[in-house]
């Protein structure tokens, strides 16, 4: 079942590998970053200044241009008590909400959950590109994970929906066993037709998507076109979710975060472009973040993994300006060599939930967080 109603949708950008927080919102006007960075830094010239003392990334034009239009939330020194710089841990920590044990739940997936409890729309939560990340995986709650929306689906060439049940079941047996239903063929018996019911759905969104807009051809703006499409369909979902690697840059790092940066600014542009043209700018909010920052002593050509990092929430509908302070540079305030994280992660989630989505935030990321209140009154 699907459904045209226009409810708020929240649309989330994973940096996978750790963004360098201290080269995407830049620190120009303090010297103790330039002191620590003697090669991987950003030149003060370079800079697109937001005021004296910070600045964004010179790769970032179009999220600038959106700051300037008062669409751009900066949440600075963002993580949690207790960094872990391992990126598998700490990306399951952003993703289960829960740093002190290892989580079962993603917190969208709670979200999913309660937006959706009877599962009626198979089409609720979509990821664009490969696997499942953890944040959306939930018991009983079904996401569609889509690689290429043109030809997504289960057996896709195949046209009529009996043999494509009969296929699945076929391939069932040939993996699953030898004799009855064994527990691949429950699980397809439990989740082929909502799949092969999304699949045909979500073929139909680029023919019913039209716009003027031009999406660059690197694989992030393909995918965010790809859920500006399902977005403009109205088919529903309410998260859609994609990632962005790699951001693990450990050397080479000026031209390579370089290259990252500009294919998030430029697919985040696209995007609200997009939505202004379709007049729904106040109907999606982005939320971009990545799971540690990084050193803030450069290692000669890159930076290692780090602590605090920063998330950025774009949209029509975002009150934007900064959030929390900048961490310290000074060696006292740091945390062995790190920025010191000040603003706890679910405190974002919990002004996301609570005043986007409309959900009791505190079971989903497991506590009472202060909020920061994001959206316009």
């Amino acid at each position: 079942m699907t459904t045209t109603s226009r409810e708020k949708s929240l649309i989330v950008i994973q940096l996978t590998g750790g963004n360098d927080y201290l080269n995407t919102v830049v620190p120009y006007g303090d010297g103790r970053y330039y002191d620590s960075r003697s090669t991987v830094n950003i030149p003060q010239d370079q800079v697109l200044p937001i005021d004296g003392q910070l600045g964004f990334n010179p790769s970032m034009g179009p999220i600038k241009t959106l700051w300037d239009e008062g669409k751009v939330a900066i949440i600075n020194g963002i993580g949690y008590e207790h960094p872990n710089r391992s990126h598998f841990r700490s990306m399951d920590i952003w993703h289960t909400a829960e740093p002190d044990a290892i989580g079962r739940e993603g917190w969208l997936g709670r979200a999913i959950r309660d937006l959706d409890p009877q599962s009626d729309n198979v089409l609720t939560a979509i990821n664009f590109g490969r696997g499942l990340p953890r944040a959306l995986g939930c018991p009983g709650v079904s996401v569609t994970s889509v690689g290429d929306l043109e030809t997504y689906g289960l057996f896709p060439d195949i046209q009529d929906q009996d043999l494509r049940m009969f296929t699945l079941e076929a391939f069932s047996r040939m993996y699953g066993g030898a004799a009855g239903r064994d527990p691949v063929m429950d699980l397809l018996g439990q989740t082929g037709q909502d799949s092969l019911e999304g699949a045909d759905i979500l073929r139909t969104a680029p023919a019913m998507y039209s716009s003027s807009v031009e999406y660059a051809p690197d694989a992030l703006s393909q995918n965010v076109k790809s859920i500006s499409q399902v977005f403009h369909a109205d088919l529903g979902a309410r998260v859609l979710y994609t990632s962005h690697r790699l951001f693990d840059t450990h050397s080479g790092q000026l031209a390579t975060h370089a290259k990252l940066l500009e294919d998030v600014a430029g697919a985040v542009g696209s995007l609200m472009d997009d939505l202004k043209e379709h007049g729904r700018e106040d109907d999606a909010a982005i939320l971009i973040f990545s799971e540690f920052g990084r050193r803030i002593k450069d290692n000669g050509s890159g930076s290692d993994h780090g602590s605090a990092g920063v998330a950025f929430l774009i949209g029509g509908a975002v009150k934007g300006g900064m959030y929390g302070e900048y961490p310290s540079l000074a060696e006292a305030e740091q945390i062995e060599g790190d920025l010191r994280s000040n603003n706890d992660f679910r405190s974002t989630y919990t002004g996301i939930l609570e005043d986007w989505l409309g959900l009791d935030a505190a079971p989903i990321v497991n506590g009472q967080f202060e909020k920061l209140s994001l959206f316009r009154a």
